[in-house]
């Protein structure tokens, strides 16, 4: 929106906006924000904005708590949503005393990311668009205490309410199981729901590209937007997640990006499309190479399959991923590539013979990711691959699923749980080191804090199945 500081003054100025909002990630991916008036927005620019950083998940102790944000001029939208006129501003963290870039600030990392591919002089420049699904409720009851667990989930175009009979009637055309995929209206109830979505969305800023009922048929839905740089397009994933929820809100509705919210119906993933540039040329188009792909885009490849269980507590990091990455489903845990194969975890779109098209489509990531984590732990793993020329098996082209067990069995596939994943981290990392763009510390501070508050917290907590399974026993 802006390049620089000036613009966004002037901005400002001439659009009569009344405050800033600065916003900035936690380590997880949750964005905070402090709001100022608009009479504080040069020295903001110009000095940065203090904060408590031990207030912060996964930041700092008390001892240590002052740190500083720095506004980004180039990442800004205009709040649809707040009654008063107010500009979002993005910024990254340093710390107060040295002006050195916070190791555990997410955003950050992708910042390092960006100027470690740059020094490699292999490319300037990483192109990546996600493709975040997501489910759309009318409502949701949950609740997790030791006497009292349990989740309702209330969708009125899911097959189970075809027997409900509220309010004196059900009209009917609800959507059969796991048929969710395009249907018109009245089956899809949410078509004017998306269409409110895309234009709040067009409106901050995204070019959309189309809009679509998804698989899972109690309201699983798509939108995509057009791709971005690698900071950006960790940005903009975190403007549409919040475009979108409050949209719906504001509609009387309610969005989860959650993996896996449904046993049985279909996970939302976020499939990430990726490619590389150099002096404006792209990368990764070979003329004859296997799904027209260069040698550099088949050891990029190389290296994201090599590096795949190391980078999944990033690409994939809440319990709930693992309900979505089991076989059977589209979802890929398979580590092999294809042209094709959507039980691949790494797909060649068909894009034609257009060199500028051509890139590759992991799709493995989901959208709890943290993709200011996620999309550089993509980038590093795949740079390794191209560093060191890795061979990727051949291509399977095949359905997965279909193939003879003894064939089967011998694919490498993810590992099933975030411990296990968190523990392929801990034995591989050193590709997401190099150039200080994953530091020790922050490497640390992720697997001691996602044991601690996640695996471990839902190790002993009892699960409402486990009553249907064990009750009488």
């Amino acid at each position: 929106m802006f390049s620089n500081s000036s613009q966004v003054i002037n901005f400002v100025k001439e659009k009569n906006i009344r405050f800033i909002d600065v916003r900035f990630s936690d380590l997880y991916g949750t964005m905070q924000h402090m709001t100022i008036p608009t009479n504080m927005l040069e020295d903001t620019l110009e000095n940065g904005m203090m904060f408590d950083g031990s207030s912060i998940k996964g930041f700092t102790e008390v001892h240590e708590s002052d740190m500083k944000l720095i506004p980004d001029p180039t990442a800004a939208f205009v709040d649809p949503f707040r009654k008063e006129p107010t500009l979002v501003l993005y910024s990254s963290i340093v710390d107060p005393f040295t002006n050195e870039p916070f190791s555990r600030d997410p955003r950050g990392v992708c910042q390092k990311a960006e100027a470690y591919l740059k020094s490699t002089g292999i490319a300037d420049t990483c192109f990546l668009a996600p493709e975040p699904e997501f489910y759309l409720f009318d409502s949701i009851q949950y609740r997790a205490d030791p006497h009292d667990t349990f989740v309702k989930i209330i969708s009125d175009e899911a097959s189970w309410t075809a027997g409900d009979y509220e309010e004196g009637h059900n009209l009917g055309d609800k959507i059969p199981f796991q048929q969710g995929y395009a249907p018109v209206s009245p089956m899809d109830k949410n078509a004017d729901i998306r269409d409110a979505i895309v234009r709040a969305l067009q409106e901050t800023g995204f070019e959309i590209e189309r809009a679509h009922h998804e698989v899972g048929s109690a309201g699983q839905q798509e939108i995509n937007y057009t791709y971005s740089t690698l900071l950006h397009a960790a940005d903009n994933l975190t403007v549409f997640k919040y475009i979108v929820k409050n949209k719906a809100i504001e509609l009387g509705k309610t969005v989860t990006f959650m993996p896996k919210p449904l046993c049985g119906q279909a996970g939302s993933g976020m499939h990430c499309h990726v490619s590389l540039w150099k002096d404006g040329d792209p990368l990764f188009y070979g003329e004859s190479g296997y799904g027209g792909l260069s040698d550099m885009a088949r050891w990029f490849i190389g290296g994201v399959l090599r590096h795949a269980a190391a980078i999944l507590p990033f690409t994939n990091p809440s319990i709930n991923s693992y309900r979505r990455l089991v076989p059977g489903f589209e979802a890929p845990v398979n580590l092999v590539y294809s042209a094709r194969n959507r039980s691949a975890c790494l797909r060649i779109p068909i894009t034609g013979t257009s060199p500028k098209a051509k890139r590759i489509e992991y799709r493995v990531p989901d959208p709890s990711a943290n993709p200011y984590l996620a999309f550089p732990a993509i980038l590093m793993a795949g740079l390794d691959g191209v560093r060191n020329r890795i061979e990727p098996a051949d291509p399977i082209d095949k359905d997965l699923y279909e193939l003879p067990p003894e064939e089967y069995r011998d694919i490498e596939k993810l590992p099933p749980s975030l411990d296990l994943a968190l523990k392929a981290l801990e034995e591989d990392n050193e590709f997401l080191t190099e150039g200080d763009v994953f530091t020790t510390d922050l490497l640390e501070t992720w697997i001691s804090q996602k044991r601690a508050d996640e695996v471990q917290q839902l190790f002993i907590h009892p699960h409402p199945f486990e009553f249907e399974m064990y009750y009488n026993c």
